[in-house]
């Protein structure tokens, strides 16, 4: 492992792990908060968000393996939604001996929950926001998402990322052209990097999702605390926010809002900030 400091206020490691080496950084101090970032985002995507946390905790922020600076030994495997919970536990146990707090967003949600059932007291409260995950639904309703999902691969890979990206947003509800965002944010222009990144989440990362092997009825056991939350402007019925629900149904809890949309966390920052230090001051019991 590596440890080294970088710009202000912001330090980054590396780390080994089964097949790939992982970056991370970490901001702040306090209590430690692991973002798992949605889609292609890398551990910059939530950098607005990091920053206005960091005063009052330990942020956590990491390269999926496969995406950045995260490099496969062997860069055409895909990696499976467990081997991703393993690497969030390896990357929490570099910084921090204390249970964690994390906010999972979208695919980072579905990472978060294998992560709650396969390494119990690694983290004590998960916002789970707008999780991808089919195996949440009733069956004909999981089954139509699978294929949907699966369409959208087969899109991708015979058309490019141009075509793929509109029906992505269609069906996870984002707002693609800016609307619905805090004023004074820098964009993050889509460059040859997240072109690479969403290849990778797309190729790979769609087939995790696909042959996920979530354990719905073991969430119920788990000492983790989960939230499951959506987004304000997250339109009524689309694919993730009926999946938040259905895991707010399965645990008997209540679904929470935050701001924005699907990418909430990238486009209001400081809402979400100031939801998250709401939700987190609720002390969880492990």
């Amino acid at each position: 492992m590596t440890y080294e400091n970088t710009y202000e206020n912001t330090r980054t490691g590396t780390l080994d792990a089964p097949g790939a080496t992982l970056h991370y950084q970490v901001r702040g101090a306090g209590p430690a908060l692991l973002i798992g970032q949605s889609g292609e985002g890398d551990a910059d995507r939530s950098v607005d968000l990091a920053a206005r946390l960091a005063d009052t905790y330990t942020v956590v922020t990491y390269d999926r393996r496969g995406l950045s600076r995260s490099r496969l030994h062997d860069p055409s495997g895909g990696a499976t939604l467990a081997e991703h919970a393993d690497d969030a536990a390896r990357v929490l146990a570099a910084v921090t001996p204390e249970p964690a707090a994390m906010l999972g967003c979208s695919l980072g949600a579905v990472i978060g929950l294998h992560l709650s059932l396969r390494h119990p007291g690694r983290i004590h409260t998960l916002i789970a926001h707008e999780p991808v995950a089919p195996r949440l639904l009733p069956a004909a309703e999981r089954t139509h998402h699978e294929h949907e999902l699966a369409h959208l691969q087969r899109l991708y890979v015979r058309d490019g990322l141009a075509p793929a990206l509109p029906e992505i947003a269609r069906v996870l509800g984002i707002d693609t052209r800016g609307r619905d965002s805090e004023p004074g944010l820098t964009p993050q222009p889509i460059n040859d990097l997240r072109r690479a990144n969403f290849d990778y989440f797309i190729r790979h990362d769609f087939t995790a999702v696909l042959a996920d092997t979530l354990d719905l009825p073991a969430l119920t056991a788990t000492p983790t605390r989960i939230i499951p939350a959506v987004g304000r402007t997250t339109p009524e019925g689309v694919f993730d926010r009926r999946c938040a629900y259905a895991l707010a149904d399965a645990l008997d809890t209540a679904v929470v809002e935050l701001p924005g949309g699907h990418n909430g966390n990238t486009s209001h920052p400081s809402g979400y900030a100031a939801h998250l230090r709401d939700l987190l001051a609720v002390p969880a019991q492990l």
